[in-house]
């Protein structure tokens, strides 16, 4: 009795020692118990699941002619697969599919498969023609995101921002999509995003110009590393103009460039001009795009279609002058002006969290893919950070930001304020930067004692 009891306290020592690893280090269970046990049943029952979803096909004739002379029934076949191998967040197979298969077959048994494995989730997605990767995913990635311990190898102007639900980080290439427009209601985690972002670029040679219309409140903690800030409608007004006019400049530099002699390299962007000709990228912020298009009357209408105007300039042209723009707000629609939907059809990339109403949703992801914006509205409250991220290409998928406090990204700002480049144009948008009082503080005075 004494050794029963004993194999019990035990066992229930080893099960509650994997219940506190499957909370806090959920990788580590993955590898110890996740892996293995999905492995074996992956593997035992993989010809019976792909039979009952309709993922096999008919034995050839030679299988079948085989089978009746030892007098059995041919059985369907399915896909073949490569060794389920583990990933850092579940495990991958690749497939071969047979002839009149499709990966919009696989696609749409992806659940099935989820159910039968017991996975959390399951992607797929095509590699070559005939060639699919099965990717199976063991938990909620999303419910605990932290910052990659190895900082990912990214070239200039690529950020990974957010973890994707398959496991994937989510990065952010300003030369393949130049333009952003980020959505998402109070408390949404918009703001994190944006820390993230502003905090990536920051340790980079980039140009960070800042528009925020309600007095600079959201940007102030940025603003020692920002080149430019414009806090009132008017200012911002001035400060469009003033990038339009960098632009045009830009674009005289390439066309001189380019007609420079009969051994120029041609370009037509920046980034084919020599490497010390080179403007130094330039991205404007434009925060809580709805407060900066408020009209009141007729002189704010006016104001407001001319700043419409040059975003949308800037929006068509300036990817090949190395300005990129990143338009954030909680909506944004046709409030904004009769060049609205023109400017959002310019922001290619989209990144939308939880939002108040549906047609901020589908104005953010319904032009690309309208799943996308279906899987938007159903974002918990409870899951801040949580956002779907599309791009034209009609693909989407859930990510979500890893935390990151206002305090940390502020020093992040201060501690590389140093790596502000030089823009003439822009001095006179400079942000004065609040030094820290060195008057000492006062000490309070002794009071008498009395009897």
């Amino acid at each position: 009795m004494t050794d029963a009891l004993w194999v019990l306290l035990l066992a229930l020592l080893v099960a509650a020692v994997l219940v506190a690893v499957r909370r806090r280090l959920p990788v580590l269970f993955w590898w110890l118990v996740g892996y293995p046990a999905v492995t074996l049943r992956v593997l035992a029952t993989y010809r019976a699941t792909m039979d009952a979803c309709g993922l096999t096909v008919p034995a050839s004739a030679m299988r079948r002619a085989t089978a009746r002379m030892v007098g059995r029934q041919a059985a369907p076949v399915p896909p073949r697969r490569s060794l389920p191998l583990p990933t850092g967040s579940g495990l991958v197979m690749r497939l071969r599919m047979a002839a009149g298969q499709a990966p919009e077959d696989f696609n749409a048994s992806a659940d099935r498969l989820r159910h039968a494995w017991g996975a959390h989730a399951v992607h797929v997605g095509p590699t070559k023609p005939g060639l699919l990767e099965l990717r199976l995913v063991g938990w909620d990635v999303l419910a605990d995101v932290r910052p990659p311990r190895r900082r990912l190898r990214t070239e200039p102007l690529t950020l990974p921002l957010a973890l994707r639900e398959d496991g994937h980080w989510h990065v952010r290439d300003f030369r393949t999509v130049p333009h952003e427009l980020i959505l998402g209601a109070t408390q949404s985690g918009k703001s994190v995003y944006l820390r993230n972002l502003l905090c990536g670029l920051a340790r980079q040679s980039v140009a960070l110009v800042g528009i925020d219309c309600k007095w600079g409140v959201e940007l102030a903690p940025f603003v020692p590393r920002l080149s430019a800030l414009a806090d009132t409608p008017d200012r911002a007004n001035d400060l469009l103009d003033v990038l339009v006019e960098e632009m045009e400049a830009r674009f005289r530099l390439i066309g001189m460039r380019g007609g420079a002699g009969p051994d120029a390299v041609l370009t037509s962007d920046v980034w084919g001009l020599p490497e010390k000709a080179r403007p130094v990228p330039v991205v404007v912020v434009v925060d809580e795009v709805a407060e900066l298009f408020l009209a009141a009357s007729k002189d704010d209408e006016k104001r407001r279609d001319a700043m419409v105007t040059k975003l949308i300039r800037l929006a068509q042209l300036g990817r090949a002058a190395g300005i990129y723009l990143e338009v954030c707000g909680q909506r944004f629609g046709a409030e904004l002006g009769k060049g609205a939907t023109m400017l959002r059809a310019q922001l290619t990339g989209r990144v939308c969290h939880r939002v108040n109403d549906e047609t901020s949703a589908n104005m953010a992801l319904g032009d690309i893919a309208p799943e996308a914006a279906l899987a938007a509205t159903r974002i918990p409250a409870e899951r801040p950070g949580v956002a779907v991220v599309g791009d034209s290409s009609g693909g989407w998928s859930r990510v979500r930001s890893p935390h990151l406090t206002l305090e940390d990204a502020a020093a992040v700002c201060r501690d590389t304020s140093g790596l502000i480049p030089e823009l003439p144009r822009l001095e006179a948008f400079r942000p004065v930067v609040a030094q820290p009082s060195a008057v000492p503080a006062a000490q309070p005075s002794a009071r008498p004692v009395t009897g």
